[in-house]
């Protein structure tokens, strides 16, 4: 078997196992897992706005799946991803509510603030590591808090003045569109899954068709072959933590002026970052896998909200199946080599 074909199969093979496996927790727990699979189907798929939810909702996983994706193809490990994105919301939500510009102008600027805050943020850890070998993990980690708390600061003093929430952005800087809700039935749908889709095939062309590509994986792959051959290793890490921020910054946007429309203080993380982890995982860093992984894990939060109402099967399950489905991608290792096993004996 290929190795592209056995690429493929492991991640399908760990969503069938992670819904097997939950599909027995909820046996065992005493719920029904067919209402609850229905449920949750009908929760997703059952009714046009819950399908526009959906989409809302994969909006921003794809673009905090391929932030993760970028870096962890370039050889370096993201997890900063939570707090690029909140900066980028913040910094979009406060140019949607200080401009008075027309459309054409104020929902670029916009989006493109929440780009450059996220590219911003990310430059900190890959200027570290390449200047100083500060291991990225560890500054991403620490900037998450730290833009949590400067962000509450922030929005506290500048955007709301001394009030937990800022005022809603105009509507000239708004992603979202009388279009989308006349068609899913006023879902919080908006014009934002264009942006993902794009980013994602801008990732697809960087990495796979140009020789900047090709040198930003090579450095990931063998830093010191890289330096032999004269690549700027230094930059090339400095470039790859921007342009993973830049679509973690993105992610922000989408939820700044597309699902909420404003940004407010928080208690914690959005979680948004850190699903972006797991989607990655699934989607085994590309971009094409990104996008179905975003797909997969929208529709199952979405339609988990509509278990407990349906099926009377708390929603928390679906994060046990989702937990479940990480694992088994985590364990691709076992998978691989069952595998390998079925086609030597089918080879004979």
């Amino acid at each position: 078997m290929s190795s592209r074909m056995r690429n493929i199969l492991i991640p399908i093979i760990a969503v069938l196992l992670g819904v097997l496996v939950g599909t027995i927790i909820m046996i065992v727990s005493g719920y029904d897992a067919v209402a609850g699979f229905q449920a949750l189907w009908n929760g997703a798929f059952g009714d046009i706005y819950f399908t526009g939810e959906v989409v809302r909702q994969v909006t921003p996983y794809i673009l905090a799946g391929l932030a993760v994706a970028f870096a962890f193809r370039t050889g370096l490990f993201n997890i900063g991803v939570e707090g690029q994105l909140i900066v980028g919301w913040v910094a979009a939500v406060w140019v949607g509510v200080s401009f008075d510009l027309p459309k054409i102008f104020h929902l670029p600027l916009a989006v493109l603030a929440a780009a450059v805050a996220g590219a911003l943020w990310a430059f900190i850890p890959g200027y570290l590591k390449a200047k100083f070998r500060v291991h990225e993990v560890i500054v991403t980690i620490m900037l998450n808090y730290t833009a949590l708390h400067i962000t509450n600061h922030f929005i506290r003093t500048v955007l709301s003045d001394g009030k937990e929430r800022s005022e809603n952005i105009a509507t000239t800087a708004s992603l979202r569109s009388p279009f989308f809700e006349g068609l899913t039935e006023y879902s919080r749908m908006h014009w934002g899954i264009f942006i993902a889709i794009i980013c994602a095939i801008i990732m697809w062309f960087i990495l796979e068709k140009t020789t900047r590509g090709f040198e930003l994986r090579a450095v990931g792959f063998n830093e010191h072959a890289s330096q032999y051959a004269g690549m700027n290793v230094k930059q090339n890490i400095i470039l790859s933590m921007v342009i993973s921020g830049t679509f973690a910054g993105l992610a922000g946007a989408m939820e700044g002026l597309g699902t909420f429309g404003y940004t407010a203080i928080k208690g914690g993380f959005t979680g948004v970052g850190f699903d972006g982890i797991a989607v990655a995982l699934l989607g085994a860093n590309t971009a094409i896998g990104v996008v179905l992984a975003a797909i997969l894990f929208g529709s199952l939060k979405v339609g988990a909200l509509n278990m407990p109402l349906e099926a009377g099967i708390p929603n928390e399950l679906v994060d046990i199946i989702i937990a479940l489905i990480i694992f088994f991608v985590a364990s691709s290792y076992i998978i691989r080599w069952f595998i390998d096993r079925i086609s030597k004996k089918g080879a004979k």
